[in-house]
């Protein structure tokens, strides 16, 4: 099954990106990102990389429409063509192709496992394949089929993770956001939960963006990478091992001098 994926038109690839230029954004007085270039290209996994308090969760925040920049741009690409996201509410962004898997997961615990992924197809096109969907995410989380009539409330936190990524994909996404996914797991559903993700992507064909602190894991799955310190970008590397080799990352993550 493909829920979504690169289309092609008259020979050409139109693929799913998002672009960032000169991006500043913050809550009132407090000025939280400055002057942030940032690209993921169509098909690619791209980590964003930083400790707690850099702007991760600021600038996944701003691509969703849920804080707006002061200054600089937003664009995606959404099957070869350009939106400006800076205009769009984060109805219509979501209603372009795009779903963000949220830190802490912010699931409606009162609610079943079937009720948190239905919610997630609310979009028209959507709404049109959720049983489809439902299908596809229940063969992709067996243990979301098992506990289907479970109070997502009551699930452990690598169940929830799990739903949090279905309850995305419901919305049959072509660019997925993650913000933090190894936020409260144990380090063993750290991996498994990374690894779910680099799978939806290869079976779906997603553009994903990861905003991740925990580096080891993070660069296992990714393309390549940026490297948020203080609201800026201080690296971008092109590969990972580019990251591995970089004294920010020795000093920020692996203990060096």
């Amino acid at each position: 099954m493909r829920l979504c994926g690169t289309k092609t038109w008259k020979g050409l690839i139109l693929g799913n990106s998002i672009t960032i230029k000169g991006l500043h954004a913050g809550y009132g007085a407090v000025k939280v990102l400055s002057g942030i270039d940032l690209e993921v290209r169509s098909g690619e996994t791209v980590a964003l990389l930083g400790t707690n308090g850099n702007g991760k969760s600021t600038l996944i925040k701003c691509v969703m429409g849920q804080v707006r920049p002061t200054q600089g741009t937003v664009h995606a690409t959404i099957e070869g063509v350009e939106h400006d996201l800076s205009r769009l509410s984060t109805e219509d962004i979501v209603g372009l192709g795009i779903a963000l898997v949220p830190e802490g997961r912010r699931l409606f615990p009162k609610l079943t496992v079937e009720e948190n992924l239905l919610l997630g197809s609310f979009r028209a096109a959507a709404r049109a394949k959720r049983h489809e969907s439902l299908a596809f995410c229940y063969e992709a989380f067996p243990r979301l089929k098992e506990r289907r009539t479970q109070l997502a409330g009551s699930m452990s936190g690598g169940e929830q993770q799990m739903l949090a990524i279905g309850r995305a994909l419901m919305t049959l996404p072509k660019i997925l956001l993650v913000d933090e996914p190894s936020v409260g797991l144990a380090p063993i559903l750290v991996a498994r939960t990374i690894d779910t993700i680099a799978e939806m992507k290869q079976r779906l064909g997603l553009t994903v963006l990861m905003a991740e602190q925990n580096f080891p894991q993070a660069i296992r799955i990714a393309d390549r990478g940026y490297v948020l310190v203080h609201g800026h970008i201080e690296l971008s590397a092109d590969d990972p091992q580019s990251l591995r080799d970089s004294d920010i990352v020795r000093k920020l993550y692996l203990g060096g001098d």
